[in-house]
């Protein structure tokens, strides 16, 4: 699919209420896992030891950390759109999140993205995105929830 351009707040209104895309798929692997628990300090054996996760998890493999999950939400949501002519884009929140099904080691996810709403703050686009995490081969989703960003035009 190719990427979705916006040139201003009055072309990004026209996408309230639809679907504004979905991502590549993305391969989780033990290195980046192993990366993030080294950023994060955060080694559980779920989550780094494969062996151990083999012989004792209920998933049989190791899984990728939640906020992974939720960390590599910004490099798939700009495959799907580049909007232009803004100073400054910033994360606001995400609201009604939900971890659904663990993302297992060697798992490809993709992200679907659909436009909830859009309010100009005196120049500055208030854009809150219905972001689902889909995990390959898997009718459950990994996570979903409304994320929001505060694009601010030029």
């Amino acid at each position: 699919m190719e990427k979705l351009i916006i040139n201003s707040f009055s072309e990004f209104e026209q996408y309230i209420g639809k679907e504004l895309g979905v991502s590549d798929y993305h391969k989780v692997t033990q290195e980046q896992i192993n990366m993030f628990a080294d950023a994060t300090h955060d080694w559980q054996w779920i989550h780094t030891n494969p062996e151990r996760a083999k012989a004792e998890s209920p998933f049989g493999n190791t899984i990728a950390h939640g906020y992974l999950s939720v960390s590599i939400l910004p490099y798939l949501w700009e495959q799907i759109i580049e909007v232009r002519n803004i100073k400054l884009l910033v994360n606001y929140g995400i609201e009604k999140m939900k971890f659904n099904q663990p993302v297992l080691v060697g798992s490809e996810i993709r992200v679907k993205a659909k436009m909830k709403s859009l309010v100009n703050l005196r120049g500055t686009a208030k854009a809150e995105i219905n972001l689902t995490l889909e995990i390959k081969d898997n009718k459950k989703y990994a996570l979903e929830g409304t994320f929001i960003f505060l694009y601010h035009f030029e």
